[in-house]
């Protein structure tokens, strides 16, 4: 049976420099495949402390949470919703808030605290901390909330809708909230924070003078934290069975990289490959690692093309890095180290048949990237963090 989801190491060299151009692109200018979104906060790297109540709105679930910054942060209390219902048609902005709302009513939260907002959607952040709906992803389409500010309704729609005052809200990106949260981590050169769960996407800090279509903000100097909206990279070397997939999205022609590595998708790639079999409509990369795991309740070929698809979005995973890497290294020749802080069920899903796991996968073809990208002296250290996007928020709302 050929491996049509096979991508050799030159194939996946090639997809780092392509990424790596990409992304010099979308630095230089507005409205490319790499969006290269600037976020205006500059993270304390120490010093944090106070407390927050933060948001989280990711692919299924709403989260709640009050967090303690001091020189250790800790969650003091959470309550949290899946918000499935996001995704069904006639589903207002009214209707979210007060869904968020309800979650907010089931928690104990500090009265006069600020929310930091961690927002896992494609937003280009504001200079007052604020952050503009690009466009809906995921599957959930809200009517009259794109182009608009995020955070300021939802502040005004709590101050005024429950019992509690808050006085200020940053909205951040939930890659942004993860390369915070590695900063908790000292000693690296650099810091990359993923996603690769529902969705997948990138961040990482700049130096704002490597960042052209910065030069004519006033004011603003340092390292910019950067959120890539990676997960809209076209790469090369997809097959017809991903544009299949992508026809039958309802974007098409966007975040075909995410369509080729992410959880909500994997499942649609499975089924495309078998065309004339029957699966569940809602077939997933849960199903994926679940057919791996035990292979004996499949058919062969299902549990080795599922274990392909997996194989191969850990593969273009590991060329994502390290073509961020690349351009990390080209902005200061200096970087040694290199922390990666990943987040997502995906990433850190567990394979126990024997199989490599996809961390496993990610770190060693990451390896073998660098050397081919001439970069073998940078080591990547990938590391994971309880509740990573909470206390980046926090962190967030807190500098």
């Amino acid at each position: 049976m050929k491996n049509q989801f096979d991508l050799s190491e030159a194939q996946l060299t090639d997809i780092a420099n392509d990424l790596s151009g990409k992304i010099v692109t979308g630095l230089k200018k507005e409205g490319t495949e790499i969006k290269c979104l600037p976020t205006y906060i500059h993270p304390k790297k120490d010093g944090i402390k106070g407390k927050a109540t933060v948001f989280d709105l990711g692919g299924t679930n709403f989260r709640v949470a009050s967090i303690s910054v001091t020189e250790k942060s800790s969650i003091t209390g959470m309550a949290e919703k899946e918000i499935t219902e996001m995704k069904k048609k006639g589903f207002t902005r009214d209707d979210l808030f007060k869904s968020q709302s309800g979650v907010l009513k089931q928690l104990e939260v500090t009265d006069k605290t600020p929310i930091g907002y961690c927002f896992s959607y494609p937003a280009k952040s504001l200079t007052d901390g604020d952050a503009e709906l690009i466009e809906w992803t995921k599957g959930v389409g809200i009517p009259q909330m794109e182009g608009q500010p995020i955070g300021k309704p939802l502040l005004k729609y709590m101050n005024e809708h429950t019992d509690h005052h808050f006085t200020a809200i940053r909205v951040v990106n939930d890659t942004i909230t993860s390369l915070f949260a590695g900063l908790l981590n000292p000693g690296y050169d650099a810091y990359i924070g993923i996603i690769v769960g529902t969705g997948t996407n990138m961040a990482t800090f700049f130096p704002s003078e490597y960042i052209p279509k910065m030069k004519d903000m006033k004011g603003w100097s340092g390292e910019t934290p950067v959120n890539l909206e990676s997960g809209n990279f076209h790469p090369p070397h997809l097959t017809p069975i991903d544009d299949e997939v992508d026809a039958k999205s309802e974007n098409k022609g966007n975040q075909r990289f995410e369509k080729a590595v992410s959880g909500m998708y994997l499942g649609r790639v499975f089924m495309a490959a078998f065309p004339g079999d029957r699966f569940d409509e809602n077939f997933s990369a849960v199903d994926l690692t679940r057919m791996i795991n035990n292979p004996s309740g499949y058919k062969p070929e299902y549990v080795e093309v599922a274990f392909r698809i997996y194989e191969r979005s850990a593969k273009l995973v590991a060329a994502s890095i390290a073509g961020l890497v690349k351009n990390l290294h080209e902005a200061d020749p200096s970087i040694k180290n290199v922390q990666v802080l990943a987040e997502g069920s995906l990433f850190w899903s567990r394979i126990t048949s024997g199989r490599p796991s996809y961390v496993a996968m990610v770190e060693s073809h990451l390896a073998k990237l660098l050397k081919n990208l001439k970069l073998p002296a940078v080591k990547v250290t990938i590391s994971q963090m309880e509740n990573a996007n909470l206390i980046g928020a926090a962190m967030a709302v807190l500098s």
